[in-house]
């Protein structure tokens, strides 16, 4: 399969996994994905997915129908268990009315052939990540990784909530949810958050 040229704009950093056994698949998917504009983890072994899903943020996941170790729906399950909003896309080498029909149990949010062509993968994962649940998500990360700045780089200057919360003029329970990632704080209390840090805004967003 051919793999088209980078599309300008394509820049959004989002994070996809493959699941797969077949070598070719995963390479052609590793460099495709990645022309299009996403960090890409591939993984041969699906016995490690559940753990890499549960430890690491992913946004998309490519999984693969028929693998030697596991069918992809039992695995799917699995992975449903642990994440039940991410988005998944099944790649099929034998794909069926059966297994597409099982397969609507666990919500995907996609069913492919298996050989892949490119310009069709390419819509369908633009009109996922156009969907609602998917964005949804994406600002749920966002949070989550701003939280995670900010009691960082708070822990790191020997700071405890209630100094930070008092001196940007915060109540202490509203900061402690922002790094629980269960608020969000609005501009103005970034700024006076990222001050009292000693960073800008966009060092508190640049794991992101």
């Amino acid at each position: 399969m051919a793999v088209g040229a980078p599309r300008p704009g394509a820049a959004l950093k989002l994070s996809v996994l493959v699941i797969d056994d077949d070598q070719d698949i995963r390479e052609f998917l590793s460099v495709f994905l990645g022309l299009e504009g996403f960090e890409v983890t591939t993984l041969a072994d699906p016995s490690v997915a559940v753990s890499r899903i549960r430890d690491e943020v992913f946004h998309l996941i490519l999984l693969d129908l028929m693998m030697p170790k596991i069918y992809g729906l039992d695995l799917l399950g699995q992975i449903r268990e642990v994440d039940d909003d991410i988005a998944v896309i099944i790649m099929a080498s034998a794909p069926s009315l059966e297994s597409a029909t099982a397969s609507l149990k666990y919500a995907p949010s996609g069913y492919v052939a298996h050989p892949l062509i490119p310009a069709e993968l390419r819509d369908l994962i633009a009109r996922i990540t156009r969907q609602r649940r998917f964005l949804r998500r994406r600002e749920r990360d966002l949070h989550a990784e701003l939280g995670r700045q900010i009691r960082d780089r708070r822990k790191k200057c020997g700071l405890t909530i209630k100094q930070v919360a008092s001196q940007a003029s915060l109540s202490a329970h509203l900061l402690s949810q922002i790094e629980r990632a269960e608020a969000s704080a609005s501009l103005s209390q970034l700024f006076r958050i990222a001050a009292l840090l000693d960073v800008r805004v966009s060092a508190l967003l640049a794991g992101y």
